[in-house]
C-alpha cells in the first residue's frame, strides 16, 4: 500500500477527512490548483459552489490520471474557497459528495485543508483544489 490514511485516537472525530497520511512510495505527484473549467477553458458551474467543487475535483482526477495516480494515492488535498463562511460547508460538501463515487474518493478523504481567501485569479472562480500523491 503506497498511502496509509489514519485518524489516530485522541484527534477530533468525526471529520470528513483523515488527519494523517503516510506515503511510502518513491515518486511524488503534485497537481496544481484546479478550478471549474472545461478542457477548452470554458467556465463551468458559474455562481455554484457545489458545482465548482465537483468540477475542480474532476479536473484534479484528470491531472492525477495523467501521472498514473488516483485519489487513492493522494496524501494531501488543499481547497481554497473565496469569501468562505461556515454556512457554505453544506454546499461545499454537496460538491464533494456528488463526485465521490464517480472519482473513487476515499471516505473519509485524505488529509485536507480548506482555506478561505478573498479572491482567486478570476472573479468567477469560487474554489481551487491542489493535490499531492505518492506512487511506488
Amino acid at each position: 500500500m503506497t498511502v496509509q490514511l489514519l485518524s489516530p485516537e485522541g484527534m477530533p472525530q468525526p471529520v470528513p477527512y483523515h488527519h494523517v497520511a503516510v506515503g511510502t512510495g518513491t515518486r511524488q505527484v503534485h497537481v496544481s490548483g484546479q478550478i471549474s473549467r472545461g478542457p477548452d477553458g470554458t467556465p463551468l458551474a458559474p455562481d455554484d459552489l457545489a458545482g465548482q467543487v465537483a468540477q475542480a475535483l474532476r479536473n484534479t482526477a484528470t491531472g492525477l490520471a495523467g501521472a498514473g495516480a488516483t485519489f487513492r494515492d493522494v496524501v494531501r488535498l488543499t481547497f481554497y474557497v473565496t469569501h468562505w463562511a461556515p454556512e457554505k460547508i453544506d454546499a461545499f460538501m454537496a460538491g464533494v459528495e456528488s463526485v465521490a463515487a464517480e472519482l473513487d474518493l476515499p471516505t473519509p478523504m485524505p488529509p485536507a485543508s480548506l482555506i478561505g481567501v478573498e479572491y482567486l485569479f478570476m472573479p468567477d472562480v469560487l474554489v481551487e483544489v491542489e493535490a499531492t500523491a505518492v506512487l511506488d
